[in-house]
């Protein structure tokens, strides 16, 4: 794109490789995002977004990837190449754990073969060379230092320190114990000088003992000796040390001239590292703006769907506002938005907006709009915005603008995107508005695409009668006098001049002067838009209350209709149990009575034995008796409250009042809940109903209370959602709940699409919808039940 790096940066783009940078790991990656630029091919835009797809959903949803350790390997590769260097053991270090990454990244792409197809094309063809892995092993330990045994010469010498140095310490133990039994030493134990051990002695005894003196205290009554003794076999130990690292740059000059035949492996490996960092900053800042992946065509042409200003929206999670999303379509039919509407209702931010999205894509960047936006490939990008006069060539702000519109109008084509902000303003309206209309007139005819803002009228009036040309205005509620920040297409805006005067406090009188000083015809124009700009705001409102009552009542009736259906069944339960146990009384009863006229016969009727066995038949018959639920008359001045029990006017069944709204009382029955209204309850004592029936209730009605339809899975795995939705099924059926509210995320949409795949099978659902495109969208999953 022309002029492409002066372009993006008005819009933000900088700004946006400056995150991106603050997620790399490793300065490759940074000098990566560096590199970032606007591509016009299809096919490599397309590649660049499904690697970054890919990644955020690895992040989200799939175990993390094992990226470890981030060293410029290519640079150790480049310094391998040269004969007769050597590698430090650091650098060695250094290949070993980037290797080690590397592998590691290879293997957890082979696990999930097919997944992830855009990063796996990242090391397709590339072998796992493990033997340089190996080498290595042999000489540097996992913590970076070279092995005693790396090499036979190496293992003796340091058998051969470790001896000098014992005995060294040995001697100097015996000569520092002597020294202080005859009184000789300072207080204080054996020091290190100059690299050396010696021993604290008076300075006055310095001559007692043969050795060489490496330094004394500041007063000068200690002296720092090392013993003659000692002094031959400290050489000795430095002439060992001075062998052991010739013989560690031996060994590590033969590592890296085996190393030397990797080098060009080394470098792929290098590659892969810096891709991996780089798409994984890519990805990360996806998620800080909320990014998903569009549709990518190859035509020239751009519909974002609740696409909001990346750089906006990370300032407004900091002050926890939420940013308006913008709607906007431009392509074919329509080629050019032509935006108007106040000051500082968000015309340049909605333009600037669509700019950047663009841009961000044909970088290979994810956008903060929804994935179900459309996003087209621009050949050239032409912006306009700002103040661009130069003193060095002379030119005026207007002329600056003059100049853009000649580079405009002579190099756009079909393929081009045009942004100019406040177009055509910087000189008198008179002519710089007619200037603007040719300029736009021109562009249009040459099928240029793009979006300008202005605030012209005549730039409104042609617009709205040119085809390929379509008004929009930024929306403003003109009774709190306040921008709303949204992007209405199809009617052009009124700038609310003199409502912004006024609210801002200029004098009446200057106001009624400068309404006398504009033309009627142009006063008419503007109340008209103001007029349609008020309907409209109210249409909306209207629309948006009546949405969210008819939710209201649909979710009413989905919970009436699984209520009447589980009260029908319970109605079949109860009359069947009442059945049960009214013929298991009567068995009993005809036993008992059998039983007690055999007893009396064989008694030969006896009075006293045969009163006996009547009251115990009147008893088993009194205690078997089904005792009904006598209703206590409801005081006039007594109202139900939660929590009483309460029995229908006009059946037996028995229930506890949850809720009271209005008239209507809702009721458990059980474990189903029904609605009555006032006058067809009666207030029972609580003493009449069975203790089985309130122990019961106590139980079912603690878990309702604690029963929650919703659950949040985001985070989750796939099997460990369905396992936990599945649980949540059974009780919200269990207990009469009509719906429950699944919150799986957006991301790509596998685990939206799992979840509903899983329950389909259910034969008690109904339906599932996605929630409101303002509360979460296709993030959110209703579930309604039969």
């Amino acid at each position: 794109m022309p002029h492409t790096r002066n372009n993006t940066d008005k819009l933000g783009f900088a700004e946006v490789k400056e995150l991106i940078k603050a997620h790399c790991l490793s300065e490759m990656g940074r000098q990566m995002v560096d590199k970032i630029q606007v591509m016009h091919n299809f096919d490599q835009i397309s590649k660049f977004l499904g690697q970054a797809n890919e990644f955020k959903n690895i992040l989200q949803n799939d175990d993390a990837l094992p990226i470890h350790h981030f060293f410029d390997i290519k640079t150790l590769a480049n310094k391998t190449r040269i004969e007769g260097v050597f590698l430090s053991e650091e650098e060695f270090y250094q290949v070993h754990a980037s290797l080690t990454t590397v592998f590691a990244v290879i293997a957890y792409f082979n696990e999930r073969e097919g997944l992830y197809p855009n990063l796996e094309a990242l090391f397709e063809h590339l072998p796992i060379e493990k033997a340089i892995i190996k080498k290595i092993d042999m000489v540097i330990d996992q913590k970076g230092k070279i092995r005693p045994n790396a090499s036979r010469d190496l293992q003796e010498i340091t058998s051969g320190i470790a001896r000098a140095e014992q005995e060294a310490r040995k001697k100097i133990d015996q000569v520092f114990k002597n020294a202080g039994s005859n009184g000789w030493t300072a207080d204080g134990s054996l020091t290190i000088r100059d690299g050396r051990l010696c021993i604290p002695l008076l300075a006055e005894n310095k001559r007692k003992l043969k050795g060489f003196i490496h330094d004394e205290s500041a007063s000068g009554q200690t002296v720092y000796m090392e013993p003659e003794e000692v002094f031959t076999l400290n050489n000795r130990i430095r002439d060992l040390e001075f062998d052991r690292r010739r013989e560690i740059i031996k060994i590590l000059t033969a590592l890296t001239d085996e190393l030397r035949p990797y080098v060009p492996l080394l470098l792929s490996y290098h590659s892969l590292l810096t891709k991996l960092d780089f798409v994984r900053a890519k990805a990360l800042f996806a998620i800080d703006i909320e990014a998903e992946m569009p549709q990518l065509v190859n035509e020239a042409s751009i519909k974002l769907t609740n696409a909001r200003h990346p750089l906006l929206l990370l300032n407004f999670k900091k002050e926890h506002k939420t940013v308006v999303p913008l709607n906007v379509q431009i392509d074919e039919h329509t080629r050019i938005v032509v935006v108007s509407g106040p000051n500082a209702g968000g015309k340049s931010v909605c333009m600037k907006t669509v700019g950047l999205l663009q841009t961000m894509v044909q970088a290979g960047l994810l956008i903060s709009a929804s994935e179900a936006s459309v996003v087209g490939v621009f050949k050239q990008l032409f912006v306009d915005i700002g103040d661009d006069q130069s003193l060095e060539s002379d030119l005026s702000t207007y002329s600056a603008h003059l100049s853009k519109m000649k580079e405009f109008v002579e190099q756009a084509n079909g393929r081009t995107l045009v942004l100019i902000d406040e177009f055509g303003t910087g000189t008198d309206p008179q002519f710089g508005g007619p200037i603007a209309e040719a300029v736009l007139e021109s562009l249009n005819h040459k099928k240029v695409k793009g979006m300008v803002t202005t605030h012209y009228s005549n730039l409104k009036i042609f617009a709205s009668h040119t085809e390929g040309i379509e008004n929009a205005s930024m929306l403003f509620d003109n009774k709190e006098m306040k921008p709303l920040y949204m992007l209405e297409v199809g009617k052009p805006g009124s700038s609310y001049a003199f409502e912004i005067a006024q609210k801002i406090g200029l004098p009446q009188n200057v106001l009624n002067l400068a309404k006398n000083k504009i033309s009627a015809g142009q006063k008419k124009v503007d109340t008209l838009l103001v007029d349609l700009e008020r309907e409209k705001k109210e249409i909306y409102d209207t629309r948006i209350a009546l949405e969210k009552q008819q939710r209201q009542v649909n979710a009413l009736l989905a919970e009436n209709e699984t209520l009447k259906s589980y009260l029908e069944e319970n109605k079949k339960a109860l009359i069947r149990d009442a059945k049960d146990q009214a013929k298991n009384i009567i068995l009993n009863a005809n036993k008992l009575v059998e039983n007690t006229i055999s007893e009396i016969k064989s008694s030969n009727a006896d009075k006293e034995k045969t009163r006996v066995l009547r009251e115990n038949l009147n008893a088993e018959l009194q205690k078997n008796t089904i005792k009904p639920i006598v209703a206590k008359p409801l005081p006039a001045d007594e109202e139900i409250k939660p929590g009483d029990w309460v029995k229908l006017a006009d059946s037996e069944t028995t229930g506890q009042v949850i809720e009271i709204i209005k008239d209507n009382v809702v009721i458990a029955i059980g474990d189903l809940r029904t609605v009555a209204k006032k006058k067809r309850i009666i207030k029972v004592a609580k003493s009449t109903v069975p203790k089985e029936i309130r122990r019961n209730y106590n139980s079912q009605t603690g878990d309702m209370a604690s029963f929650n339809p919703e659950i949040d899975v985001r985070g989750m795995r796939t099997e460990d959602a369905l396992s936990n939705i599945e649980r949540l099924f059974d009780r919200a059926l269990m207990m009469g709940f009509g719906n429950l509210k699944i919150i799986h995320g957006k991301g790509d949409g596998i685990l939206r699409k799992m979840i509903r795949q899983y329950l389909k099978k259910y034969d008690q659902v109904d339906r599932m919808e996605d929630e409101h495109a303002d509360r979460g969208g296709d993030g959110i999953t209703y579930v309604y039940f039969k």
